[in-house]
C-alpha cells in the first residue's frame, strides 16, 4: 500500500539546471499568452531555495503565479485575469481542504534573509484512476499545475519541483509518473525530455481547438529509478 506523503523540506542545490516550466492547468475559454524563450541564468549564491508542502496561507501567491504563467493581464482577455485567478484560488482551496492521502501541492520558497519565504513556484501531484491515457486500469500518479513566478524563471525552480514530485511518488510506492504538455510549448518539452520523460501519445484538446488554441496535448511518462 503506498504510504502518505510527509511534507519534509528539501534543500535545493544552488547550481540547479536552467529551465522554463509549462503549466498543465487547462485554458478552457481563455487562450494562454505567448511564452518567453529559454536562456541560462545562474541562481544567485545568496538565495536559499527549499521545497515544502503548500498551506492555506500560500493560496493567494500560488493563484497569482499560476494565473500569470498562462494568462495575460493585458490585451483582449486582460479583463478576465482577476476571474481566472479567483477560479484557480477556489479550486486549489477545495483540493487542499479535502482529505486525500495521495494529493500534495508543493511550493518552492526563497528562505534567504532578504525575503520572507517568498514563493517562487508551485506544482501539484495527485493520483488518477482507470484512465485510458496510461493504458492501464489502475491508479497512477499525475503531475499538474507546474508554474514559476515570472521573475524567477530559468533559475532551476521547475526542475527542483519536478525532482521533489518524483521523490514523493517513490514515497507513495509508485514507479512511474505522468503529465501532459502542450505540443507547441517547446521549452517545456525540452525540459521534460532532458529530465527523462518520454512521449506516450497525443490527445486532442477539444476546448482549446474550439477557442482558437489548436495545440494538441502530449502525454508524457517517466519511469522512476529508486535511489
Amino acid at each position: 500500500m503506498p504510504s502518505c506523503f510527509c511534507p519534509q523540506i528539501t534543500q535545493v542545490s544552488e547550481n540547479a539546471q536552467s529551465i522554463y516550466p509549462q503549466l498543465a492547468f487547462p485554458s478552457w475559454f481563455f487562450p494562454p499568452h505567448p511564452q518567453q524563450s529559454v536562456t541560462e541564468v545562474p541562481i544567485p549564491t545568496s538565495r536559499k531555495l527549499q521545497i515544502r508542502a503548500a498551506t492555506s496561507d500560500d493560496l493567494t501567491s500560488i493563484a497569482q503565479i499560476i494565473a500569470e504563467s498562462f494568462h495575460s493581464q493585458t490585451g483582449f482577455w486582460g479583463w478576465a485575469f482577476p476571474l481566472l485567478r479567483l477560479g484557480i484560488y477556489e479550486d486549489l482551496r477545495n483540493r487542499l481542504a479535502s482529505i486525500s492521502p495521495h494529493h500534495v501541492c508543493l511550493v518552492a520558497v526563497d528562505t534567504s534573509m532578504a525575503s520572507t519565504d517568498k514563493i517562487l513556484g508551485t506544482v501539484e501531484l495527485g493520483v488518477r484512476f482507470s484512465d485510458s491515457w496510461a493504458n492501464a486500469h489502475k491508479c497512477f500518479p499525475y503531475l499538474s499545475n507546474l508554474a514559476v513566478n515570472p521573475q524567477y524563471r530559468r533559475h532551476g525552480v521547475a526542475s527542483s519541483l519536478l525532482t521533489s514530485c518524483e521523490q514523493v511518488c517513490q514515497e507513495w510506492g509508485f514507479k512511474d509518473l505522468y503529465l501532459h504538455v502542450l505540443e507547441n510549448n517547446h521549452q517545456a518539452r525540452q525540459l521534460y525530455f532532458k529530465l527523462g520523460y518520454r512521449r506516450v501519445h497525443k490527445i486532442e484538446s477539444h476546448w482549446n481547438t474550439f477557442f482558437l488554441n489548436p495545440s494538441r496535448q502530449i502525454f508524457l511518462h517517466k519511469h522512476l529509478n529508486r535511489t
